[in-house]
């Protein structure tokens, strides 16, 4: 039996129109038009114990509120879904006891008090055993290389190192489900490489469930075999990562150096021109038309050096969003 089952769930939000000024307001006194906008229309997945699904999308998609419902923030307008086998939107405590949910632009820590405080707060809302407590903290702060910050006030913290923290306050009462909200929004290089390590051995060693949202490919990459893409409310893929590759066709990436400046015009010819920056310039040329269009720009143009690449991970998602 899945750990996450959902079917045909729907949200729509109510709001009215008004016109601008004084007039528009007056008017609005005594007649309004309603419209209806679709948060998340009829959407259908399914997860197993201990997978790490990628569910991305632009914003406005419904990821944060598909993750809302998911853990009983928001009723939906229509539609089915249980998470470790309860109804989400009941509330049930074993439910609550069961997941956690952690938004990368939300804070559960209290800012003015030093971190273990939080900890210690969460330890008493889920009745963790002192003995527990003890452990899961020493264990998770080891494994997050944060043991020296426990006693420092949270606003004195890091981005990094207080996202560190909402992870472990997150984490206390062992969750088999982790809904992640964009996690790593703002953090540096180091500190996301951090999280997603973290993550890995989380999951591999608790065989905790994980639905991730985020902008940055490289965490879909590293962390998950599978990913949903949903745009406009609506689930526009569901599959493996390497799958998504074909989504790239038989094109590649060609970025040619020029030893001077050259007109991009002069080689929108030979490929679709993506990017120019002084003597670079980024094109996408057909696969099977490489081995003829490149001796001819190579001969035609002072070509300095060249790379041939495949399409990115952020270009095939865009080319998603933009034909879905």
């Amino acid at each position: 039996m899945p750990i996450i089952d959902v079917k045909g769930l729907t949200r729509d939000f109510e709001y009215y129109e008004k016109e601008a000024g004084l007039k528009g307001s007056a008017k609005n006194l005594f007649k309004r038009k309603k419209s209806i906008r679709y948060a998340v229309k009829n959407i259908s997945f399914s997860v197993e114990q201990g997978e790490i699904i990628g569910f991305i999308g632009p914003n406005g998609a419904g990821k944060t509120t598909t993750l809302k419902m998911l853990s009983g923030i928001l009723y939906p307008t229509a539609g089915e879904a249980t998470v470790n086998g309860y109804i989400p939107w009941e509330r049930k405590d074993a439910f609550k006891r069961s997941f956690a949910l952690v938004a990368g632009q939300k804070s559960q820590l209290w800012i003015d008090l030093p971190a273990i405080e939080s900890l210690n707060l969460n330890k008493h809302i889920y009745e963790i055993p002192d003995e527990q407590f003890r452990e899961t903290v020493n264990e998770l702060t080891e494994m997050l290389s944060v043991q020296d910050f426990l006693k420092v006030q949270v606003r004195r913290l890091s981005l990094g190192e207080r996202m560190k923290m909402e992870l472990i306050a997150s984490l206390l009462h062992k969750p088999r489900v982790f809904f992640l909200d964009e996690p790593t929004i703002g953090l540096d290089l180091l500190s996301q490489k951090s999280i997603r390590e973290y993550l890995k051995q989380y999951n591999k060693k608790t065989g905790a469930t994980v639905l991730l949202t985020s902008h940055y490919t490289k965490d879909i990459e590293e962390l998950c075999n599978r990913t949903i893409i949903i745009n406009k409310g609506s689930i526009i893929y569901d599959g493996s990562i390497s799958n998504l590759r074909k989504y790239e066709g038989s094109s590649k990436i060609i970025k040619l150096t020029f030893s001077s400046v050259v007109d991009p015009s002069l080689l929108s010819k030979f490929g679709k021109i993506i990017a120019t920056e002084q003597n670079l310039i980024t094109m996408e040329m057909l696969q099977d038309r490489i081995s003829v269009i490149l001796p001819q720009i190579l001969s035609t143009f002072p070509v300095e050096d060249f790379t041939i690449e495949n399409i990115s991970m952020e270009r095939i998602i865009e080319s998603i969003y933009t034909d879905s």
